[in-house]
């Protein structure tokens, strides 16, 4: 009877100890939990909202335009901001439009809140890539980051934070859990 004791005990300890190793592994590489601080991704992400970061997927498929990242800020903070420019991009903007490589694209993440301007001023105000950085494209290593709350964002057209490292990346937000009403992917 002693015996059948210590080997429940023995067997419980290392289910533990495989557990706590699995959710170490699983966290260290693959997923994270974030908290988003502050507005400056709204509507996509509120103040307070929890969202998960896979750390993998830039591994396997890269980073891909206009998917939202967290990055390690030379502020020494974290930063959840969506990515506008890849390497080898030129990126300006003007009356409101983002042109990509001279190209005009749409952003419908923006769509609801710049209907909700009552001011008549745009969203995102006019530059370009030049005149922020010095660089006519995006350099090779690099991405380009905007806030979807253009007005009260810290991103990539402040010289603080300026152009991202790709290795500072930390992995891609996609997947809000909290609030509860609002629980899923987010595109």
């Amino acid at each position: 009877m002693e015996k059948s004791k210590k080997k429940e005990l023995l067997d419980w300890f290392i289910a533990i100890a495989v557990a706590v190793v699995f959710v170490i592994v699983i966290r260290t590489f693959i997923f994270s939990p974030i908290v988003v601080d502050g507005s400056s991704m709204m509507p996509t992400y509120e103040d307070g909202d929890r969202v998960i970061i896979n750390k993998f997927s830039k591994q396997i498929s890269g980073i891909d335009r206009f998917e939202v990242i967290v990055f390690e800020a030379p502020i020494g903070e974290d930063y959840i901001k969506r990515v506008v420019g890849l390497p080898g991009d030129s990126i300006s903007y003007e009356n409101d439009i983002l042109y990509i490589n001279g190209e005009a694209l749409e952003e419908p993440y923006l769509d609801e809140y710049k209907e909700k301007l009552t001011d008549h001023a745009p969203l995102t105000y006019n530059f370009n890539l030049e005149s922020l950085t010095g660089y006519k494209e995006i350099p090779e290593g690099y991405l380009f980051v905007l806030g979807d709350n253009r007005r009260k964002t810290t991103d990539s057209r402040d010289p603080n934070v300026g152009l991202v490292p790709m290795d500072k990346v930390l992995g891609t937000a996609k997947v809000r859990f909290y609030p509860f009403g609002n629980l899923g992917i987010v595109r």
